[in-house]
């Protein structure tokens, strides 16, 4: 079984695309601080990591695990309250490695996870889509939820991508062959999961740090309304291998 997760590439456009979504004022903290705060997701505490992983495998996050997940929320929350604020800030950035990880489908496989070279080719597929998929606020009641909510919320991630992992295994080992992420397009059911589940984590991205931030009494004045961007078809046709020609730019993001 393959075991990965969003390359960094994808980790930093996650970062910048829920920036848009939270309130100007962290948005502009969290920007300043953007480099410490990816590297906080690649230090998040690896007995964490543990726990969630195992119950990204079994399709449901148990109680013990919610608990300390819920434990570092609150203690990002805390250090706004004892005014350490920059290293608050860096924390709460990190809290990103949550709901990154419950949103994406790759990590919730199951035990039998995929076959060789399925992982690498849906997330090669990704980055190579990224700049053609609309991002869209996938869940607009999540941006209003208190910490207290995140564990149930958190609980509903995952089972959400899990229900679209198989889908990855399917649409990319056909026949007993591996299929070539440039082989396919936006016409591709892999397409749809795809954006759907970066729209997903993108949402839960925001909708964590919001919560963790309003709890902390941060100011929730001016969030951006979000709009949303449609792609445009003969932008996504994926030419042949071999064929030199490039699609067009198409642009994306929830906007400001």
């Amino acid at each position: 079984m393959e075991s990965s997760a969003w390359p960094s590439a994808l980790m930093q456009a996650l970062n910048r695309d829920a920036r848009r979504l939270v309130p100007r004022s962290l948005a502009r903290l969290l920007g300043e601080r953007e480099r410490e705060v990816l590297e906080e997701t690649r230090r998040f505490p690896p007995e964490l990591v543990q726990l969630v992983a195992v119950d990204l495998s079994a399709g449901r996050l148990r109680p013990d695990t919610l608990a300390a997940l819920d434990a570092e929320a609150a203690a990002v929350g805390e250090m706004f309250r004892e005014q350490r604020i920059t290293e608050g800030l860096v924390r709460l950035g990190g809290l990103m490695r949550i709901p990154a990880d419950l949103a994406d489908p790759v990590l919730s496989a199951g035990p039998e996870g995929y076959p060789a070279g399925v992982t690498g080719e849906y997330y090669a597929f990704v980055v190579a889509s990224l700049d053609k998929m609309p991002v869209v606020l996938d869940d607009p009641p999540a941006l209003r939820l208190s910490r207290r909510d995140l564990p149930d919320y958190w609980q509903g991630l995952l089972e959400r991508s899990r229900v679209q992992s198989s889908l990855i295994g399917t649409e990319l080992f056909r026949d007993g062959r591996l299929v070539d992420h440039r082989r396919i397009d936006y016409r591709s059911p892999v397409y749809g999961v795809a954006s759907l589940a970066y729209s997903r984590a993108v949402t839960a991205i925001a909708a964590t740090w919001i919560a963790v931030w309003r709890d902390a009494r941060g100011d929730t004045t001016r969030i951006p309304k979000p709009r949303q961007v449609a792609p445009q078809e003969d932008a996504l046709l994926l030419p042949p291998p071999g064929d030199t020609q490039r699609p067009p730019a198409q642009s994306r993001g929830v906007d400001e």
